[in-house]
């Protein structure tokens, strides 16, 4: 059973999350947040993990009871899912379903109350939790130092200059701890503040301001952004126009991104009757960074949902590279750690199919408590092709890691 009312302005709905393992989706000030004890967990791993999951959720979906007159994006019957990037990672790749789900869209506020048949009553509804203290993360070197970065870099090269790739991504990691209480809502709310053009989410333990939407599926149009092609932001406007210049004619991040749309449009355009995406990308400015930016439309013609489309188009060429499968057999051998649900599609979906995902960029993930600490990791790539040079990639590593280590920290 699933009951969604409208309620008075919520403030901050993060304050009703758990501090120590906070679900939540906020754009702009919009969005969701979970609370109590989950309803249903879909669990999966493999190469089949995300056909499994979404083949579940429609069976979920065609018997739940709903009653959601509020009828906005995000209300009615929720799930919120982080999945693992590799098919043959360890990670688990999981679409949660809390009892309590409390949004805000529009200038409008909804709490959404779900239970299963074995329950006689909803859960209580949550309380408001006020933020614990400040606290700040240890982080050092992961298992890809940067010298071992730039032999990675060079090992892509190698495999692009023999034809067995036109473009691979690879990602660096750092690792560190926080302490064992720390509440991680102050996390979400300082990426959400700092980066609010982002998608900031916490799923399943990984924190993070993503600005690629992976797919967005609502009432049949399907949206995509793809972004390839990173500069870091310029000391001033003289500066940035250099800059937004410099990116837009280079022929490496040209490339990059042209890579990245057409894997994009291919997976898309088996389900769609009508498909658009602009010839030349825009240049997107976040706090930070410059990106190359493509946003592809379009109308479904199959009836699939927006877990069929993140299955259809997972992984992009702007987060493993092409052809597909040899860039992912290329980052197992080259890279020496999983990047669990780094790079993976994370977001959420309703019951009528729609949703919005992104992918897990800008982000950490953090394990489970320990005696006095919590481990957590973060990763940052980027895209290899044809006269990349390895500097520069380490650099462009560190200007992606800026928002969570800032904020970590």
């Amino acid at each position: 059973m699933v009951e969604t009312r409208e309620v008075a302005h919520l403030e901050d709905p993060l304050l009703y999350a758990s501090r120590l393992w906070p679900l939540a989706w906020q754009r702009r000030g919009d969005g969701m947040v979970g609370a109590g004890d989950a309803v249903l967990r879909i669990d999966a791993t493999g190469a089949d993990r995300l056909t499994r999951i979404a083949e579940f959720w429609r069976a979920v979906c065609d018997a739940a009871d709903v009653d959601d007159p509020v009828g906005l994006p995000g209300t009615g019957l929720v799930a919120f899912g982080a999945f693992a990037f590799d098919e043959s990672s360890a990670e688990h790749s999981v679409l949660t379903v809390p009892s309590t789900i409390l949004g805000r869209r529009g200038g409008r506020s909804w709490i959404t109350r779900i239970r299963d048949a074995r329950q006689a009553e909803f859960a209580p509804d949550p309380i408001v939790d006020e933020y614990g203290s400040h606290w700040s993360a240890t982080l050092g070197p992961g298992r890809m130092d940067p010298v071992a970065h730039g032999d990675a870099v060079r090992q892509a090269l190698a495999a692009i200059d023999a034809g067995e790739v036109g473009k691979v991504v690879v990602a660096r990691d750092i690792t560190g701890t926080v302490p064992v209480d720390a509440d991680l809502r102050r996390l979400v709310r300082a990426l959400a503040s700092g980066y609010p053009d982002t998608w900031t989410f916490s799923i399943e333990g990984i924190i993070g301001a993503s600005p690629e939407t992976l797919v967005t599926v609502h009432g049949g149009d399907v949206t995509a952004r793809v972004l390839a092609g990173t500069r870091p932001r310029g000391a001033d406007a003289d500066e940035d126009t250099a800059i937004i210049a410099d990116l837009a004619s280079n022929p490496k991040d040209i490339d990059e991104h042209e890579y990245a749309v057409r894997s994009v449009v291919d997976a898309l355009r088996p389900h769609t009757s009508a498909l658009a995406a602009a010839e030349s990308p825009f240049t997107l400015k976040l706090p930070n960074l410059w990106h190359l930016a493509t946003d592809v439309e379009g109308t479904l013609s199959d009836g699939a949902s927006a877990l069929d489309m993140v299955r259809a188009l997972h992984p992009t060429a702007a987060v493993a590279g092409t052809p597909t499968r040899a860039a992912m057999q290329l980052i197992r051998r080259i890279e020496p750690f999983d990047r669990g649900r780094y790079a993976g599609p994370v977001g959420w979906i309703d019951g009528a199919g729609d949703g919005e995902w992104a992918i897990a960029l800008r982000c950490a993930q953090f394990g489970e408590a320990g005696e006095s600490v919590r481990g957590v990791t973060a990763h940052a790539g980027g895209g290899i092709v044809a006269g990349s040079v390895p500097e520069a990639e380490l650099l462009e590593t560190r200007v992606k890691f800026r928002p969570i280590v800032d904020a970590l920290a």
